[in-house]
C-alpha cells in the first residue's frame, strides 16, 4: 500500500476545472445552468480515495469563478416533512441548507436563493420558508409533476415546468446545489432553462459530478469506490452505449444517468430545438481524472475506500440499517478490486490486542505504516487508551509517562455516574481530550500531546466493538478514518 503518497495534483485541478466551466458558459451564450452533484463542500469521499483532492476543492474552484458565479440551494419539501438526515453529518437536511447557505457567503459565493421542490403545501415546508426568509433569503417553490419525467406534453407546459416559480439569476454561472440525493437538482435545471427559453433568454445546462471519473477504466478502482460508497442507492457504473455509439469511445458513467439521458434529450429538442448533446458524459464538465499523478496511490487508497465502507455496512446492519444485498455487493465489489477484509492493516492488531486482554481493543495505522494499539482500563475506554498512545508516539514522549493523572479522570468519572446516571466510568474520547487539554495548562507532557492532534487527520483506525455515536463524532471530527467490528460491546 501506498501510504501518504500523493496521488492527486490539486493546484492543477482548480484551474483546470474551472476554466473547462468557462468554455461551457461561452459554448452556451454566457450562461449555464450547472448541476452539482455530490458534495460542494467538505467532500471527504473524494480527498480519502484521491490522496491531493482537498474536501474543500470545489469551494476553492468556485471560488475562482466567484464573480460570474451564484449558487441555489434546493431541497426537497417531503424532506423536510419527514426529517431526512445527512448520513455524514447527522444534521437533517434543512439544517444542513442554513448551513451550507452560511458556509458559501461566509468565504465570499454568493447565494442566491433556495428552491423547496416537490412543494405541496407541507406545514414544516412552510415553517422552513420562514426561517429562511427571516434570515433574508428569498424562497422559490417548484411542485410535483404527474408522470414524471415521461410525460413530455405535461412536463414542457404551462402545467408543467410552467407552474414552477421562475428563479430570478443575475450572474453567468448558477450553480444548483443540494444537501443530498433526490432533492430535484437536475429537475431545477431543466425548469429553469424552459423558463428562461420562453423569455428569449440563452442558456444551457451541464452536469458535475465528480464520481464516476468519466475517463478511468470501468473496473477501475476509483470507480468502484463511488460503487461502493453508494451501494444504499443500487447505482451502478456502466459503460456509456451513447457516447460508444456518437464518438466510438469507451467512457463511463452510471446508470441514473444513463437511463434518464433518452428523455433529457428529448426536453433539450423540445427546448432548443435540438439536443446540444449525444450522451451522458458530454453533459459532464468533470476534469478529475486529468489530474490524477499517481495511479498507484489513487488505486491503493481506493481499495482501502472500499473496505471502509465494506465494515461500515457490516456495522449497519447489525444495528438493522443495512440489507443483506448492499453486504453482497460490497463483497462482490471488494473481489473485483482484489481485496479482503484482512487487507486493512489495522484489523488484526486490534484482534490480537482483544484476544490478549479478554476486552474491546483497538489499532491505529499511521501515515507510514506504523501500527498502535490500546487497551480497556479501569479508567479509559480502548480508543480513549489508542488516541493517548498516538499522541504520545507523535511527540516522541515515552509510553511509561502518564499523560493525565488518576486524580484528574476520576472526578470525571464520579460526574459521570453518580450525577450523570452513566454506567460505563471509562472516559470517552472527547472526554478524555478535554481532560487533556486541561492537563496540558500545567503540565509539559500533555501540551505537546495536545499539540500533535493535527497528525492524527488521515490515520486509519479499527475497534473491535462498535463505538458510541460521541466516540465515532471525535474521530470524524479529528480525520480519522474509524471502522468498527459488527459487535456492541
Amino acid at each position: 500500500m501506498s501510504k501518504g503518497i500523493i496521488g492527486f495534483d490539486n493546484d492543477k485541478y482548480l484551474k483546470m476545472q474551472s476554466e473547462h466551466i468557462r468554455e461551457r458558459i461561452h459554448s452556451f451564450g454566457g450562461k449555464l445552468y450547472l448541476e452539482f452533484g455530490g458534495k460542494l463542500y467538505d467532500d471527504y469521499h473524494a480527498s480519502r480515495v484521491l490522496p491531493g483532492f482537498k474536501p474543500d476543492s470545489k469551494l476553492q474552484m468556485l471560488l475562482q469563478l466567484k464573480d460570474e458565479a451564484e449558487i441555489v440551494i434546493v431541497i426537497n419539501a417531503a424532506d423536510i416533512e419527514k426529517n431526512k438526515i445527512r448520513g455524514d453529518l447527522g444534521i437533517t437536511y434543512d439544517i444542513d441548507v442554513i448551513r451550507l447557505y452560511n458556509v458559501f457567503t461566509k468565504i465570499g459565493l454568493y447565494v442566491s436563493s433556495v428552491v423547496l421542490t416537490q412543494y405541496e403545501g407541507q406545514r414544516s415546508a412552510d415553517a422552513f420558508q420562514k426561517r429562511l426568509e427571516t434570515l433574508g433569503i428569498r424562497v422559490y417553490h417548484h411542485y410535483r409533476i404527474s408522470g414524471y419525467p415521461s410525460d413530455l406534453n405535461l412536463i414542457m407546459s404551462d402545467e408543467g415546468y410552467g407552474k414552477n416559480d421562475y428563479i430570478e439569476t443575475s450572474r453567468r454561472l448558477v450553480v444548483i446545489t443540494a444537501p443530498g440525493p433526490g432533492s430535484g437538482k437536475m429537475a431545477t435545471c431543466l425548469s429553469q432553462l424552459y423558463h428562461e427559453n420562453k423569455r428569449g433568454i440563452a442558456a444551457g445546462y451541464a452536469k458535475f459530478e465528480t464520481f464516476p471519473i468519466w475517463n478511468l477504466p470501468l473496473r477501475h478502482p476509483v470507480n468502484l469506490a463511488y460503487e461502493a460508497a453508494t451501494s444504499d442507492l443500487n447505482d451502478v457504473n456502466m459503460i456509456d452505449p451513447y457516447h460508444l455509439d456518437a464518438y466510438g469511445k469507451t467512457t463511463v458513467n452510471y446508470n441514473r444517468d444513463v437511463e434518464i439521458f433518452p428523455v433529457l434529450n428529448a426536453m433539450f429538442e423540445r427546448i432548443f430545438g435540438e439536443s446540444p448533446y449525444k450522451s451522458p458524459t458530454d453533459m459532464g464538465v468533470n476534469m478529475a481524472g486529468n489530474c490524477i499523478i499517481d495511479d498507484t496511490a489513487v488505486s491503493d487508497a481506493a481499495r482501502e475506500e472500499i473496505i471502509r465502507r465494506y465494515y461500515v455496512a457490516l456495522c449497519g446492519r447489525k444495528k438493522g440499517k443495512t440489507s443483506d444485498d448492499e453486504i453482497y455487493k460490497l463483497e462482490l465489489l471488494m473481489k473485483q478490486a482484489g481485496v479482503s477484509a484482512a487487507d486493512r492493516a489495522c484489523v488484526a492488531p486490534a484482534l490480537e490486542r482483544e484476544a490478549q486482554t479478554g476486552a474491546p481493543a483497538a489499532a491505529m495505522e499511521l501515515p507510514d505504516g506504523t501500527l498502535i494499539t490500546g487497551k480497556t482500563s479501569n479508567l479509559l475506554g480502548a480508543v480513549s487508551a489508542l488516541l493517548l498512545n498516538a499522541l504520545k508516539h507523535f511527540g516522541g514522549i515515552d509510553d511509561e509517562v502518564l499523560l493525565m493523572s488518576p486524580e484528574v479522570i476520576e472526578p470525571i468519572q464520579d460526574l459521570k455516574i453518580n450525577h450523570l446516571g452513566n454506567n460505563n466510568p471509562c472516559l470517552h474520547t472527547d472526554e478524555t481530550l478535554i481532560a487533556l487539554a486541561i492537563c496540558a495548562t500545567t503540565d509539559q507532557n500533555a501540551k505537546r500531546a495536545v499539540d500533535q492532534l493535527e497528525k492524527l487527520r488521515g490515520c486509519e483506525v479499527h475497534s473491535t466493538v462498535i463505538l458510541s455515536p460521541v466516540d465515532e463524532r471525535t474521530f470524524k471530527r479529528l480525520g480519522i478514518n474509524l471502522t468498527c467490528e459488527p459487535k456492541f460491546s
